[in-house]
């Protein structure tokens, strides 16, 4: 009698084919979470576009140099691509902060306000329609009990870097509803490398971290790793919503079929402060680097 395989054990560093391998502009693929994630993006077969004001570490990518605030960089970043990754980010501060200065203010409108609204508005006249937008779990006040589901919780920061990041995702909401775009904002937490993981997190069994505030409130970090396969799989999400979608009427707008949802991403794989249930459902997403601190 013929013996039934067991199912294939899903280890942390495995990454899946991409369900719909696309052209993908990485908006300041050049940075801290952008640098992270690439290497992953192209073992899952995507062809990487890099838009920075710097070169990017990796190889095997295509380079734009450019700000998101230069209408014609922007447009000849876009020109070509499927969907796009916005993984900028200005001067980032925790979900408890008051702390704010000039320059902090200015950066952070000038990238997260008009950087995005120029990115969106000009993807769409192109035909690009399905982006990935990288938010934060700074666009709420972090010192809460629990995190009960995207919609419920609320964007309650007090610092100006979440409150403008909520912004973006207001700004995403819009272009979903009046220009047909299908858009997913990943609210993530303390992206780390392969290394600075394992280190923090054997550091601090208890999966908590300061986040910089003086009353050391709670933070639940991401292995690079788990950030990826969250952005992989949003981009197969939106790019699916957006093959799949009827062909948008020129009027009225209100008839356009676009859709944005912001998703939890936490390295809180028992779920203690985070439901994840949206991540689970929508992009097939739940931490898996943890298994790499078992004996």
């Amino acid at each position: 009698m013929a013996t039934q395989s067991s199912p294939r054990s899903i280890g942390p560093d495995d990454i899946d084919p991409a369900k719909h391998p696309q052209r993908v502009l990485v908006v300041g693929g050049s940075g801290h979470v952008g640098t992270f994630i690439t290497p992953y993006l192209q073992r899952a077969g995507h062809v990487l576009r890099v838009m920075d004001v710097r070169p990017p570490a990796a190889t095997g990518v295509e380079y734009v140099e450019g700000s998101v605030t230069d209408p014609d960089a922007v447009g000849r970043a876009l020109d070509g691509v499927d969907t796009f990754l916005w993984v900028v980010m200005q001067k980032p501060q925790g979900g408890s902060v008051t702390d704010q200065d000039v320059p902090t203010i200015l950066a952070n409108y000038e990238v997260n306000g008009k950087g995005l609204h120029l990115m969106l508005f000009l993807a769409q006249q192109r035909g690009v329609r399905a982006g990935v937008y990288t938010s934060t779990m700074s666009v709420h006040y972090r010192h809460r009990p629990f995190y009960p589901g995207e919609d419920e919780t609320p964007l309650d920061t007090p610092s100006v870097y979440g409150l403008t990041k909520g912004y973006g995702e207001s700004t995403c909401r819009y272009f979903a509803r009046w220009f047909g775009m299908h858009l997913m904002a990943l609210r993530i937490t303390g992206p780390r490398t392969r290394a600075q993981y394992l280190e923090e997190r054997r550091a601090r069994p208890d999966r908590m971290y300061p986040d910089g505030t003086a009353t050391g409130s709670p933070i639940y970090i991401v292995d690079e790793a788990d950030l990826a396969r969250a952005y992989l799989g949003a981009i197969d999400a939106v790019a699916e919503g957006a093959a799949a979608a009827p062909a948008d009427p020129p009027h009225p707008q209100t008839r356009r079929r676009g859709r944005f949802d912001a998703i939890f991403i936490a390295g809180d794989e028992e779920e203690e402060w985070h439901n994840l249930g949206r991540a689970r459902t929508l992009i097939g997403w739940s931490p898996r680097s943890h298994q790499l601190l078992r004996p």
